[in-house]
């Protein structure tokens, strides 16, 4: 990876709920940059909004990768790939989609020219005068092509490779065998990052995260109530995410996809015991909107 411009990722935290929504946070996704490359990790519930809100436009990303395919991460896919191709001027450009099984019936499904639930949309866009004339007065050349998307389903290993980044998958342990799950590991000549979504503390989120500059892990609930229930087989605690961070030996945890009863301000304190109960290193309580500092 003979990088020509800085790589150090730049991460933005779209959503940082969980399938319950709350006036301030709602499912999960998140915005990472690399030398201005911009690569959308799940696109759950009003994604494409909280982008604009953000300053970024969908048109300027090309590149999608899921965890996996339970609503609170994939819900707004189809507002996304519509409201993108929409805006594309003055030719629209090809979107990589990246994920686990289901990830290319899930996005066919959306645009499919015969089947697809949202292909009365973009037909009615390309077909019809009057959308002609509105696309072609902000810049676009007709004739208007259909949404150009290559999903991809991938499995562990390496994902996608370029001069300034790799993207390398691992299995999450969620709720197999219903959905597969991956995490995801991010490495640039400057910086490496480890995207969890769902999942436990497992040995191979462990080992894919070692050593990395930061990981963001999915925090539902303290480890008292995950423990005593059968949550423990799907999902992670406070206390899992801080061990997990120790034991692979990263520079920085993230908290991210945290559960509603642990974001009232009342259990803030209790919340950042249980966390240092197992890492002492740099800790970060993540919430939307959020720029991830890159730690020193």
């Amino acid at each position: 990876m003979g990088a020509r411009e800085a790589t150090t990722p730049k991460v933005t935290i779209i959503g940082c709920g969980t399938p319950s929504p709350l006036p301030d946070r709602f499912g999960s996704a998140q915005l990472v940059d690399i030398a201005g490359e911009k690569i959308l990790f799940d696109c759950g519930p009003a994604t494409t909004w909280k982008l604009v809100q953000n300053g970024v436009s969908p048109t300027e990303i090309n590149t999608v990768v899921f965890t996996h395919h339970h609503f609170d991460h994939d819900a707004d896919f189809p507002a996304f790939i519509l409201t993108r191709w929409d805006q594309m001027v003055p030719r629209d450009r090809e979107l990589f989609v990246y994920g686990p099984t289901l990830t290319e019936e899930f996005t066919n499904g959306i645009i499919d020219e015969d089947s697809g639930l949202f292909r009365h949309d973009w037909k009615a866009r390309v077909g019809h005068l009057g959308s002609q004339i509105t696309y072609r007065d902000r810049g676009g050349e007709l004739p208007r092509s259909k949404p150009l998307v290559i999903p991809k389903d991938v499995g562990p290993g390496v994902i996608v490779e370029t001069d300034n980044y790799r993207i390398t998958g691992a299995p999450a342990e969620h709720v197999q065998p219903f959905l597969d799950s991956l995490a995801y590991r991010v490495d640039t000549d400057e910086g490496s990052l480890v995207i969890t979504g769902d999942t436990r503390p497992c040995d191979s989120v462990t080992d894919l995260a070692r050593g990395a500059d930061v990981l963001m892990m999915m925090c539902w609930e303290s480890h008292d109530r995950i423990s005593a229930s059968d949550h423990d087989i799907a999902t992670c605690s406070i206390r899992g995410a801080a061990e997990t961070a120790a034991e692979a030996g990263v520079k920085q945890l993230v908290m991210v996809h945290i559960g509603g009863r642990l974001t009232k301000p009342e259990n803030a304190e209790a919340n950042e015991r249980e966390a240092r109960s197992a890492w002492g290193g740099e800790l970060v309580w993540g919430h939307e909107q959020m720029v991830v500092p890159w730690p020193k």
